[in-house]
């Protein structure tokens, strides 16, 4: 993924309220989002290049979501296991969101640049091998990029904004989460980051919805984890951002799954 925005015990229907976007190369193959055959509790979309995902959430209320750490200057670690396993591991495992982060940060730094969300139905945790240790996030609207939690980058603040107003009204906040998925709006040139990108790639990069002939985003995720019902959508894009495909699951919430 390369934008997480998430409510956490914002709003009393929901404990976790997530929208994500994730930029990819338009030639990395992918399933969309499904129950998966291996692991037939979670539900999440697939890469099929890395095995892993980049979102997923189970029958339980489980949830993990990953993004990379923009670092243009260092050279990838052509050896490094997917990122997208640590997503998996967690949607398939049974720790609790802080301990699963404790149990991976020793090993960390065996992965290239990562961001870590993960939900255990109670709490949320975040973790990154490029800053601090892992830690339980208190309830609030927080957003996420390709740097470090809330790094004030303009579309994360803009979305995380939107987000708050999509789910104070009291309605089905489902339509406004994907129409800030797809905001197009450009950063000014004086608010891009600097993380050593060319000043046209930061351009590029600074929306919401990422639009590229190589790169772009591939796909927006809207997840509503209810106190008895999960509700799951995506949206999957072509390279020109026309919607290529849609699915939605409703599903009951079973901690026992």
């Amino acid at each position: 993924m390369c934008v997480i925005l998430f409510a956490h015990r914002t709003d009393p229907r929901y404990p976790l309220a997530v929208a994500a976007n994730r930029d990819e190369f338009h030639d990395r193959a992918a399933a969309p989002l499904g129950f998966w055959h291996d692991a037939p509790s979670v539900l999440g979309g697939r890469d099929l290049t890395g095995g892993g995902t980049w979102i997923g959430v189970t029958r339980s209320g489980r949830l993990a979501a990953i993004t990379n750490y923009r670092e243009p200057a260092v050279q990838p670690r052509l050896d490094a296991p997917s990122r997208g396993l640590l997503t998996r591991d967690f949607l398939t495992g049974t720790e609790g969101a802080r301990a699963y982060l404790d149990s991976i940060s020793g090993s960390a730094s065996e992965y290239s640049g990562f961001c870590l969300l993960v939900f255990d139905g109670n709490d949320l945790a975040f973790f990154s091998n490029r800053g601090g240790a892992p830690r339980t996030l208190h309830p609030g609207v927080y957003g996420l990029s390709n740097h470090l939690l809330d790094t004030p980058w303009p579309k994360v603040l803009r979305g995380r904004e939107q987000l708050a107003t999509a789910l104070a009204d009291g309605s089905d906040p489902v339509p406004a989460m994907f129409e800030i998925l797809r905001d197009r709006t450009f950063a000014a040139d004086s608010e891009l980051p600097h993380t050593g990108l060319p000043l046209e790639a930061e351009r590029e990069l600074s929306p919401l919805f990422v639009v590229g002939e190589r790169y772009g985003t591939r796909s927006s995720t809207v997840i509503l984890v209810g106190q008895r019902e999960i509700e799951a959508s995506e949206r999957t894009f072509s390279p020109d951002a026309t919607l290529a495909a849609s699915r939605a699951y409703r599903i009951d919430r079973n901690p026992a799954a």
